[in-house]
């Protein structure tokens, strides 16, 4: 189908429009100008059902195992995974699928967003191989309140050979604000339009009239008595779904991202209100930034702030754990720093009160009741694809995920001979000077974490030595050398990783979906801003020796960017960035480290030999 914009199909639905206002008037005009006018009409009309022809196979009608209850959701790459509301699959862990080809399929679900009402499923095909048709998510920041619109799902259960009803209305509004349902089904920064859609439409697909996906049907304001589409819908965004979509891949049970502080409107005497920080707890990551109490929130993750509604819509969009930029103004002096968002969900930690968060008033629209888990029923075929673990919807396709990401790292080598003894020597750049620079990391005659004894050396004009498995270390042991976080420990782990993967890690090994990764310029330069730095990556978690780790992988080669460990909860990490990937006896290893801590650059480590050595026979 040849593509069309939107200016081209509004326009000519806005002049088909007019000339139908305009007919009593066009009765006397000549006949080749009513055929033009009837020839607009039937291009637009033909396009619009070119674009349903073209998304329809891939719009799916949600049972639950036994074939009971009902929503919608679409299939969005070709293996079959598709998104729907979280409140259609509710606590079920399979699903019956059907599209509109008439036949049913199983499903899994593979993640959940409970907060913002999104599960991610997959539908296994009939024949091993087969592909799925699927729909092309667009960019729903691009919008506009006025642009058409078509919603498709399974209203009422009215398609019982699985075709989808398909409705056509309004863009009405962007960037709205929903209440929560309860203690979360939060909308925030959603769309709202009058494309009609009723019970049953949930999870359901709204798409532009290019056939992008651009959000999932949600909610909608009925009427009490009947059930009706009062004509406000709500649908999450898509861009809101794709910063969860990697969490949701990796079976994670996500969560959405709190601030760890309140903030409110200061309107003193100027005309203009400012945003400014209040209350913080004092072990978010904001708190250890720097910010103090009435400093004033210019822009968070690149969007400017203006009222506390806008900030709760912008960072409702963003998960846990994720870090963002955000730029504060004191004393008329402007600061962006990088902040580390904590979670949402009340099983984590309590929050400080939201001032003005208001409750749902009477009549509200409200989303379904997520769906209670059947009566037993017989295993489904889908019961091989899951694997139940705490903190994750489906642990399955978390090793599906971890599997996929170091395939794409084994690339850069095989490092599981190379257990021996780790050397490198080099040159350091301190803010306060230069040198010479070796490190070793060194094992007795067992690998760590059996009876044998670690060793990592650092000569940084001084010389430091640790066992970062030694007993009644603290965490100020651990964070050797000073003002580094940690980079003992942290050479460690790197090692470990590389050498031993998975198993190197007892206390958690897994995939942690997508994050942004913001590596500084080696020039030391201050960036003019944050966001153009970021990179989009893959994230392992591990954690050994009860300490933590967090590895970031550039999603386009799976190259290891960067690394982070934490060996306080309490303080920042020791960062880690890798530069300057050259061959090594087989592998590629970086040859540039910067570390930092504490918002600082501590050193640059340019390496200018390795000595990996295999383990003694």
């Amino acid at each position: 189908m040849k593509p069309f914009s939107r200016m081209t199909f509004s326009r000519r639905i806005w002049l088909a429009g007019l000339s139908c206002v305009g007919s009593l008037a066009l009765i006397g005009a000549p006949a080749s100008m009513l055929a033009d006018d009837a020839q607009v009409v039937k291009s637009a009309e033909q396009q619009r059902i070119d674009v349903i022809n073209k998304v329809r196979p891939s719009v799916v009608a949600i049972f639950d195992p036994a074939g009971q209850g009902g929503g919608s959701g679409v299939i969005i790459d070709p293996e079959g995974y598709a998104l729907t509301n979280f409140h259609v699959v509710g606590q079920n862990r399979f699903v019956r699928c059907g599209l509109p080809d008439g036949i049913l399929y199983d499903g899994v679900v593979v993640g959940l967003d409970r907060v913002g009402d999104v599960a991610l499923v997959k539908l296994l095909p009939k024949k091993e191989g087969d592909k799925f048709p699927f729909s092309p998510m667009g960019d729903s920041d691009k919008l506009k309140p006025g642009e058409w619109s078509l919603a498709m799902g399974n209203p009422f259960l009215l398609a019982t050979d699985f075709t989808p009803t398909v409705t056509f209305g309004l863009i009405s509004g962007v960037n709205r604000y929903q209440y929560p349902s309860g203690s979360f089904l939060e909308y925030t920064d959603c769309i709202q339009f009058d494309t009609s859609i009723n019970p049953g439409n949930s999870g359901g697909p709204l798409y532009n009239m290019q056939g992008e996906l651009v959000g999932i049907n949600g909610r909608g304001s009925f009427d009490k008595r009947s059930r009706i589409n009062s004509g406000v819908g709500y649908a999450i965004s898509i861009n809101q779904i794709k910063n969860f979509l990697g969490h949701m891949y990796a079976g994670i049970d996500t969560d959405h991202a709190t601030l760890g502080a309140t903030v409110s409107t200061d309107e003193d005497d100027s005309a203009i209100p400012r945003m400014v920080i209040q209350q913080m707890l004092e072990d978010s990551d904001i708190a250890r930034r720097g910010i103090l109490p009435e400093d004033e929130l210019v822009s968070f993750a690149g969007r400017p702030i203006s009222s506390t509604n806008q900030y709760k819509n912008i960072l409702g969009i963003y998960p846990k754990g994720w870090r963002l930029p955000m730029v504060v103004r004191r004393n008329e002096e402007r600061r962006e720093t990088l902040v580390r968002l904590m979670g949402l969900l009340p099983s984590e930690r309590p929050q400080p009160m939201q001032p003005g968060r208001p409750q749902p008033a009477p009549g509200r629209p409200q989303p379904g009741q997520p769906m209670a888990p059947t009566k037993p029923q017989p295993e489904s075929p889908a019961a091989k694809y899951f694997k139940a673990k705490p903190g994750f919807a489906n642990y399955y396709f978390n090793e599906v995920q971890q599997q996929k990401l170091l395939a794409a790292f084994a690339k850069f080598g095989d490092f599981s001979q190379k257990t021996g003894a780790w050397t490198a020597t080099g040159k350091y750049q301190m803010a306060d000077r230069a040198g010479n620079l070796k490190f070793r990391i060194g094992e007795g005659n067992k690998m760590a974490g059996d009876a044998g004894t670690t060793q990592v050396s650092l000569s940084m004009n001084f010389d430091s030595q640790l066992d970062p498995l030694k007993p009644g270390l603290t965490s100020k042991d651990l964070q050797e050398p000073i003002n580094s976080g940690g980079l003992m420990v942290a050479l460690y782990h790197y090692r470990r990783l590389l050498t031993m993967g998975a198993k190197g890690f007892e206390g958690k090994f897994a995939h942690g979906g997508h994050e942004p990764f913001y590596p500084m310029p080696l020039t030391g330069d201050a960036p003019k801003n944050l966001r153009d730095l970021r990179i989009d990556t893959e994230v392992l978690l591990t954690e050994h020796g009860a300490v933590d780790g967090k590895w970031y992988f550039d999603r386009k080669d799976g190259k290891l960017l960067g690394f982070e460990i934490f060996v306080s909860d309490d303080d920042d990490p020791c960062e880690v960035f890798l530069h300057d990937y050259k061959p090594v006896n087989g592998v590629q290893l970086p040859h540039t480290l910067e570390v930092r801590y504490r918002d600082s650059r501590y050193a640059v480590l340019t390496i200018s030999d390795y000595q990996l050595a295999e383990a003694a026979k």
